[in-house]
């Protein structure tokens, strides 16, 4: 027998399974959240709710929403559970369950005029996002681009937007004109600079609505840079079964994470912010060599054992680690050509945050799947490699590694494995990359020639020499073979 997952059944829960310790009647919104998914829920939503458990933190409840249709499914999973969700921490020998209670509502997706009415009352002090790297409207070079259909449409129609974005600008203005406050902006996502990339779609596309009111965004919000880190795969009915066998506990949408997070922000906060340094948040002045070596040493590193393994036939994360051929890649591409083009970091040793990343991606109870890593390189690709190999370049050092990394995903996108078995399309692009990854078996320079990936590195000789032979030796020899050959 297990329990369903709602308020009501909070008392009949099992035992070893933490609930909220605290009255959700008493508590009030403070914050508003785009992108109600597993990062979320196990990382600003965890954060909060341990506030709460300690009397803290009551007036910081967060409203969600959304503009993905696809998101409705999950908003009808939570609203069945009263907004609650279990988390499920996990570490390689022990996992331990608890129930989140830091959500109060859900805005549906796609209602624009309520989500507008919702950002625009003056409890709302804090909007978040986690949008995904590729929802931030920026061509190769990470500037903001105004071509994009969406961007454009909500230009021209800024009363009814379509995007996160227009929908804020919208509340931004209603605020102004009531004179309310603006509430400040923060990114939870994965890139660079993320407050900084925020701040520049915000009011790039307000500059293209309106160019003075562009001025007042940028000289009034609040854009915090933040640097955040906690593996959480994605759900699938394995996670739900799991759930329910060792915890007997059913939930429609549970999530399932590492142990490790890490939470890295600017203190810019004009409206207030929760006391997240009681539980763990770190607060510094600039958070730009957190993000760079979390950007290179683990999100590079995911890379670096996803398109290998995922020629490979590996489905698993820590099955991954476990291949000696693909374990070993990851170290000397680390140790050779990723870490001594990491700036040094306050009070982190590299080596020793290295061998933390190595232990995190082997945990067997995580079940991070490859395909997860694999996915959405389009995006990943110019955030997390290419600006190393820019540097590589330029210092004239070693790019070996990273040029094979490149002709990985190249491979990879080609579409089917080293077996033959087919990859399932896993790039919003993807029907544009596979033909380009098959012509590029015998025109390799046609993969580098993607300038909204890869920019102009494509024309350095040294590099697109190096990629050329990798490539070629992936597709005569594999996968397997041309890494036995690196490592030699």
């Amino acid at each position: 027998m297990t329990v369903r997952l709602s308020e009501n059944t909070l008392s009949c829960l099992p035992g070893d399974v933490a609930r909220p310790g605290y009255d959700r009647q008493e508590l009030s919104a403070g914050i508003f959240h785009f992108g109600m998914g597993n990062f979320h829920r196990a990382h600003l939503a965890a954060y909060l709710d341990e506030l709460m458990n300690r009397g803290l933190a009551l007036d910081w409840g967060i409203v969600g929403g959304g503009v993905r249709p696809e998101e409705r499914a999950g908003r009808a999973v939570l609203a069945d559970q009263q907004w609650l969700s279990t988390l499920v921490e996990q570490s390689a020998t022990v996992s331990r369950a608890r129930v989140i209670g830091s959500m109060l509502d859900f805005v549906p997706p796609g209602e624009g005029a309520a989500i507008i009415e919702r950002l625009s009352r003056p409890d709302i002090r804090i909007v978040s996002l986690t949008i995904t790297e590729g929802g931030y409207f920026l061509d190769a070079d990470d500037r903001f681009d105004a071509s994009h259909p969406d961007l454009l449409a909500d230009a021209e129609a800024p009363e009814s937007p379509r995007t996160v974005f227009g929908l804020i600008l919208a509340a931004l203005r209603v605020r102004r004109d009531a004179g309310t406050a603006p509430f400040t902006v923060m990114s939870c996502d994965n890139i660079p600079h993320n407050g900084d990339v925020t701040r520049g779609t915000l009011t790039g596309l307000a500059r293209l609505q309106d160019p003075a009111f562009a001025e007042w965004v940028a000289g009034n919000v609040a854009f915090p840079n933040g640097m955040v880190d906690r593996i959480t795969p994605a759900t699938t009915d394995r996670e739900r079964r799991l759930l329910a066998d060792e915890f007997g506990v059913t939930d429609g949408w549970p999530v399932f994470c590492e142990d490790f997070r890490q939470w890295v922000l600017e203190d810019r906060f004009p409206l207030g912010r929760p006391p997240l340094e009681q539980v763990g948040v770190q607060f510094v002045e600039d958070v730009s060599p957190f993000e760079t070596m979390k950007l290179r040493i683990l999100n590079a590193g995911h890379a670096t054992i996803a398109y290998p393994a995922g020629l490979l036939g590996i489905e698993y994360v820590h099955e991954a680690m476990a291949d000696e051929r693909v374990g070993a890649f990851l170290e000397r591409l680390e140790q050779t050509e990723i870490i001594p083009r990491v700036p040094a970091v306050p009070g982190i040793a590299l080596d020793v945050y290295f061998s933390e990343i190595r232990r995190r991606f082997a945990n067997p109870k995580i079940g991070d799947t490859i395909r997860r890593l694999c996915l959405d390189g389009s995006n990943r690709q110019p955030k997390f490699i290419v600006p190393i190999i820019r540097d590589a370049i330029a210092d004239g050092g070693s790019l070996e590694g990273l040029a094979l990394e490149s002709a990985l995903w190249c491979r990879y996108c080609a579409g089917e494995t080293d077996a033959g078995a087919p990859i399932e399309p896993n790039d919003p692009h993807w029907e544009t990359l596979r033909p380009i990854a098959a012509a590029a078996r015998t025109e390799p320079a046609r993969w580098l020639a993607q300038t909204s990936i890869y920019g102009g590195i494509g024309d350095d000789a040294r590099f697109a020499e190096a990629f050329a032979g990798w490539l070629d030796k992936l597709w005569r020899r594999g996968t397997a073979a041309t890494l036995e050959a690196y490592l030699q």
